[in-house]
């Protein structure tokens, strides 16, 4: 089996020779970098499923390089690492469709684990579907590009994560169709985040400001009451 390749962009020694010791004992392929610049020639040079970006780095941030990623490869799930754990830096990473923000210090045991759930999705999404095979598909107000993770709005673009494609690409392939809450997080979470029905609704909520008119009266996401979800 082809081992997942992993970008892991830290500046601190201690730290990065220590996941980079872990990440290959669970059988994934690291390339360690330790500056925006020395990620910027990897990520031209060589493809990624994962990345693990530390967000202050001597050069720069991992803002910078998960925007640069997004251009270059669109698929590839991104995951920061921070000390930072500010509401505001948190946004400022979802708005870049960072699959996850782990702030410092982290359990190795748990950052493996998201690690895992982030492939996981990622396979999901690769999958041949349909949905992907048409590359976008209209959904209310917003163009979904499932290839390029990005929702098109009024001539604005928006990233998306990796969460939000593997949901929407679910609705879409069931079109019309009543998706329960069970099945959505079977599709788009793992055991191990320990999602509840709760936390589809607070997506729903996320997705209906993108593709809705009036969100507050949904016409393209509406809610089955006790099942789940139908995609009009």
């Amino acid at each position: 089996m082809e081992k997942s390749r992993l970008l892991l962009v830290e500046d601190e020694k201690n730290v990065g020779s220590t996941l980079v010791e872990r990440l290959e004992k669970e059988g994934f392929e690291v390339s360690w970098n330790n500056s925006v610049a020395q990620a910027r020639e990897g990520i031209s040079s060589s493809p990624f499923d994962l990345a693990l970006l530390d967000v202050g780095l001597p050069d720069g941030s991992g803002f910078e390089i998960a925007q640069y990623l997004r251009k270059k490869q669109p698929r590839t799930a991104i995951i920061f690492l921070t000390a930072f754990g500010t509401p505001e830096d948190r946004i400022r990473g979802l708005e870049l469709g960072a699959e996850d923000y782990v702030v410092k210090p982290f359990h190795l045991k748990e950052l493996i684990l998201r690690v895992h759930n982030g492939l996981k999705r990622a396979k999901y999404l690769s999958a041949p579907g349909s949905v992907l095979d048409s590359a976008s598909a209209a959904i209310g107000k917003a163009q979904i590009h499932f290839l390029r993770f990005e929702a098109e709005v009024g001539g604005q673009v928006l990233p998306l994560t990796h969460k939000e494609v593997a949901l929407l690409r679910l609705l879409v392939e069931r079109r019309g169709c009543v998706v329960s809450r069970d099945e959505i997080l079977n599709h788009a979470w793992s055991d191990d985040e320990f999602p509840t029905p709760r936390t589809v609704d607070n997506f729903i909520l996320r997705l209906r400001k993108l593709v809705e008119e009036n969100p507050e009266q949904p016409q393209v996401i509406k809610s089955v009451r006790g099942i789940g979800y139908q995609l009009l």
